[in-house]
């Protein structure tokens, strides 16, 4: 079975830099493990989309997530990179179009937009954002999924919805980069990832939860006509850091068989030391090409 890699970089928001004293050398620390990915088996570094940390919103640094993949697009040459996932919540969709664009062109075309509906309540409200409910927040979402293909698809795009409009805006450079939504809602997301993206997350790395939300995908790309084959499934890893080498693949190989063929590795501690990231490279990567 064929599978793809990818792997987070310590961005903070899960108290990854912690031990790190100087802002400069954390934001040094991630971008160092974003090279050892570049120059390793990875198709993709990934980051976050947040601005407090987890569990808990602690005075600690969280860099943000867009200017982050611009400075890593420029510091990598070959890796992909990408967001799992920018929350809709945090930018207006047309921006979020025009932002994506520029940073494609700056990385030579290795970007992986993500969007997703956001979650993080305190968050939100800590920066000042109107936290909505459930149902609003999936109908702006489902909105601004399509402004976003409009201004990545056509010259002068309109659009006029509930909640977000677009009057011809001009995007240029027009670039249409790897579109990829995150979340496993059957009923808006799922339907919307066979509607317009190129990629989806879901499952959390739990195989039975994976198998279940491709095949609602599945379904919603038979009833449009979409190439179901044609979307990239991926869903996301933990590393447990005293597990066996083999016990991390058999892992792999339940996703897999599931149906996900990308799966994105979170490796806690990388920031201080890259050995479980090479080994993975070593002796994980090459099994599944």
């Amino acid at each position: 079975m064929s599978v793809r890699f990818g792997v987070f970089v310590p961005q903070g928001w899960k108290m990854d830099l912690v031990e790190i004293a100087d802002p400069v050398e954390q934001y040094e620390a991630m971008t160092e493990v974003a090279r050892v990915a570049d120059a390793g088996p990875w198709d993709a570094i990934w980051l976050y989309d947040h601005f407090h940390t987890v569990p808990e919103p602690t005075l600690n640094s969280v860099f943000e997530c867009w200017t982050a993949t611009s400075t890593l697009a420029r510091d990598t040459s070959r890796v992909r990179i990408g967001q799992m996932v920018g929350c809709n919540g945090y930018r207006q969709p047309s921006l979020y179009a025009k932002i994506a664009s520029t940073v494609d062109v700056a990385s030579h075309g290795r970007l992986i937009a993500g969007l997703g509906a956001g979650w993080y309540e305190h968050e939100w409200k800590a920066y000042g954002y109107e936290w909505k409910d459930v149902p609003q927040r999936m109908s702006e979402f489902r909105e601004a999924v399509e402004i976003v293909h409009k201004m990545w698809t056509e010259d002068r795009p309109a659009f006029r919805g509930k909640h977000y409009s677009i009057d011809e805006p001009i995007n240029q450079p027009r670039r249409k980069p790897d579109f990829w939504l995150g979340g496993g809602g059957e009923k808006v997301t799922l339907k919307l990832v066979a509607q317009y993206a190129d990629g989806c997350n879901v499952g959390g790395g739990d195989p039975e939860v994976v198998r279940h939300k491709l095949g609602v995908l599945r379904e919603h790309c038979d009833r449009l006509g979409r190439d179901y084959a044609a979307i990239t499934k991926s869903t996301t890893i933990e590393l447990d850091l005293t597990e066996s080498t083999a016990d991390t693949i058999a892992r792999v190989e339940r996703v897999a068989e599931a149906g996900a063929d990308y799966v994105i590795f979170y490796v806690p501690r990388v920031a201080y030391d890259h050995a479980p990231l090479l080994r993975l490279a070593e002796e994980l990567v090459p099994q599944f090409r």
